[in-house]
């Protein structure tokens, strides 16, 4: 045998190339190291026993991905509105689901030629079932998971296509975002949607510290923005009486007015933002306009939302006298207490205003926002992408620009677990009357308080100053005068919907626990004062 056939006949030996000399313990390791090897460094396996001009390909794309990720990991410590504004982009993102399902299906070609390469014929007829499943579960890890990230980028991809515009960036305004957040129902015998609430989400846009400012409904007299082209029919403002309340701005101009405002793709919401920015005195720069029923259907999608509710709340049954303000018999009853609520029930406490006034809801549907924030967290969002992604597209419509979603996802990020301030254009901020006969120059001298307390930039004085802004902006009355902090006649407060110190109305005066069966005999005694006196509190409510 000559010098030149020794390595030959070595390498011809190796287990791990040329198995089949291989004792029947080495092929069962070697089956599973080379699993191992396709599942962390694909290519790997190819390169020790298979093709390895195949393997050196793999190889390079293998670290071209880590070099990726890498950059991408950086990105999200560093600057993680750019990652975020990548993801969204659409062509951006359309070329990562490309990439990822390409990667995917690589993936799943090198597991198919590693299981070549491992010849289960020589394997040992009970070992052959382990080995199958071991490289099927490493395939569902790897390439499945690519595939399913591949999957659900696109999903986002539509969704963030459906629900937001191309149109340009916004800028902050006095270092803030205001965003006009308005629910109303879409009905069939409807044209353009009746905004039942209106609040202005404001958020710092360093810090993401955040206010919410609720409008009600009732609002009479609202005043147009500087350069609204309402301002041409109403120069004094929203001011035809009774029927001018701030929700009908929408649909009056959906119907009548569409021609003021060309090449804008929803008249009607455009002009109630100018009416919110005006009345507020501040700039709304955008909006987002979710429709009640899809709205259910959002909450659904992340699970429901944990609440603490002070007093019961109807669930109202048809209208029979309209007039009055009267319904029937009521469909059912959100308890008082600890609760956790679907979709329906969830639409239906931010919506009933029965046996309370309007303002009781709006502390409500404040309490179902903040639960929202609150419980939408990272493992939520991404167990329930789909279903939430896909409810999204029901529920919302904006004209906030794609472009921004990376800064205002980022902070959105920061936002969490700060304090909310909130402040409401009606009780228990305001006299019941005021938003009948509104005060603009106090709505915004209010509004300035309650967002320099929202701001980055509170200076050490106006934090020294902070038990005046408490009085300013938290409900309460001064003592002995008769008069709420706003000069204004002192109604009975409730709590923040932040606040979580109040103890749920379970019970009557006389220590007989409330039920269902309860009320609802004196709704059919006609005794709905009784009613009004067990609910009263249910405009009470927290976020769990």
């Amino acid at each position: 045998m000559s010098n030149n056939e020794l390595p030959s006949q070595g390498l011809l030996t190796d287990p791990v190339r040329y198995p089949s000399s291989a004792a029947e313990p080495v092929r069962t390791k070697r089956a599973f190291l080379l699993i191992l090897l396709t599942l962390l460094v694909p290519g790997s396996a190819q390169i020790v026993a298979g093709d390895r001009k195949i393997g050196r390909i793999a190889l390079r794309v293998t670290l071209g991905a880590w070099l990726l990720a890498v950059i991408a990991l950086v990105l999200l410590f560093t600057n993680r509105t750019l990652l975020i504004n990548i993801i969204t982009n659409p062509a951006a993102s359309l070329l990562i689901v490309l990439v990822l399902a390409a990667l995917a299906v690589g993936w799943l070609v090198l597991f198919v030629n590693t299981l070549r390469l491992i010849r289960p014929v020589l394997l040992p007829a009970r070992m052959r079932p382990a080995v199958v499943i071991a490289l099927v579960l490493a395939m569902v890890v790897s390439s499945g998971s690519l595939g399913y990230a591949a999957y659900l980028l696109n999903v986002s991809r539509n969704a963030i296509g459906s629900i937001f515009n191309a149109g340009p960036a916004i800028d902050p305004v006095d270092g803030r975002y205001n965003f006009l957040m308005m629910g109303g129902d879409a009905g069939a015998d409807r044209t353009g949607r009746r905004p039942d609430s209106l609040s202005v989400l404001s958020v710092d846009a360093k810090s993401g510290q955040t206010a919410i400012i609720s409008v009600p409904r009732n609002l009479q007299n609202a005043q147009f923005s500087e350069g609204s082209p309402m301002r041409q029919i109403y120069p004094e403002g929203y001011n035809c009486g009774d029927e001018c309340l701030i929700n009908a701005i929408n649909t009056e101009v959906t119907n009548e007015h569409k021609d003021l405002y060309p090449g804008v793709a929803d008249p009607g919401a455009q002009a109630t933002l100018e009416a919110v920015s005006g009345t507020l005195g501040i700039t709304v720069q955008a909006y987002v306009l979710v429709d009640m029923d899809g709205f259910a259907k959002l909450i659904d999608a992340m699970g429901g939302i944990r609440i603490k509710a002070g007093g019961w709340v109807p669930i109202s049954g048809p209208m029979v006298d309209e007039a009055n303000g009267i319904h029937g018999m009521p469909d059912g009853w959100i308890p008082a207490g600890d609760q956790k609520l679907d979709g329906y029930h969830a639409l239906w406490y931010g919506r009933s205003r029965e046996f309370v006034d309007d303002y009781a809801r709006i502390a409500r549907q404040q309490c179902v926002q903040q639960a929202m924030l609150k419980q939408l967290d990272p493992a939520t969002l991404l167990a329930k992408f789909e279903d939430i992604a896909n409810a999204g597209t029901k529920v919302v419509d904006s004209n906030i620009s794609s472009s921004q979603l990376g800064s205002f996802v980022d902070l959105a990020m920061k936002a969490k677990g700060t304090d909310v301030k909130r402040l409401t254009i009606g009780p228990p901020d305001f006299d019941a009357s005021f938003s009948t006969v509104p005060d603009f120059g106090q709505i915004h001298d209010r509004v300035r308080k309650l967002l320099a307390s929202a701001s980055s930039e509170s200076s050490p004085a106006a934090a020294a100053d902070s038990g005046l802004q408490d009085a300013v902006l938290q409900p309460s009355s001064v003592p002995g005068s008769g008069l709420s902090a706003a000069g204004l006649p002192a109604t009975t407060p409730s709590p923040s919907p932040s606040s979580s110190d109040f103890t749920p109305v379970t019970t009557t005066p006389e220590g007989e626990p409330i039920t269902e069966q309860m009320l609802n005999q004196f709704k059919r005694e006609g005794n709905e004062q009784a009613i009004r006196d067990l609910v009263a509190t249910n405009g009470q409510c927290a976020a769990l």
